[in-house]
């Protein structure tokens, strides 16, 4: 494989987990911010946009470990993959055993694109679920300063 092919990609995939990570940081900053901002109010209806924030940060949080984690068993698997179709099988029995070479190497392909798919979900819907804890928290925010005036 090309030597720039293989620096790009490696590029790419260290800036999206930076991303995912930076994604998990803010959430955990913004859920603290909120119950920092809100730990001398009494409780009130006027706080839900607030709580439905704060769930929402949440959420965002669970999807991006669910992504990392469906990440992760991605790469196990392409490493495994790597090992059989090297030759380089677990099992002792099967060896470089063609048939069980292309068995293999096709289930973990497929769990590899299973997982793949989850990955790109969970993050498309962590990116979601913390921009609307941000518009959640504005909201809240902006009815509190009019409920002041």
């Amino acid at each position: 494989m090309n030597e720039n092919f293989k620096e790009v990609y490696k590029q790419l995939l260290t800036s999206q987990d930076k991303y995912v990570y930076f994604l998990l940081a803010a959430t955990l900053a913004s859920i603290a911010f909120a119950i920092k901002e809100s730990q001398s109010l009494k409780l009130d209806l006027s706080q839900i946009p607030l709580a439905l924030g704060v769930v929402s940060w949440g959420l965002s949080f669970f999807l991006g470990c669910r992504n990392r984690e469906y990440y992760n068993s991605t790469l196990f698997a392409n490493g495994e993959l790597l090992r059989i179709q090297l030759g380089l099988s677990p099992h002792p029995d099967y060896g470089n055993h063609p048939d069980y070479i292309q068995a293999a190497s096709e289930g973990i392909k497929s769990a590899i694109e299973k997982n793949s798919k989850k990955v790109m979900m969970f993050g498309r819907y962590q990116t979601r679920t913390f921009i609307l804890g941000a518009l959640f928290y504005i909201i809240w925010h902006v009815y509190e300063m009019y409920l002041r005036t």
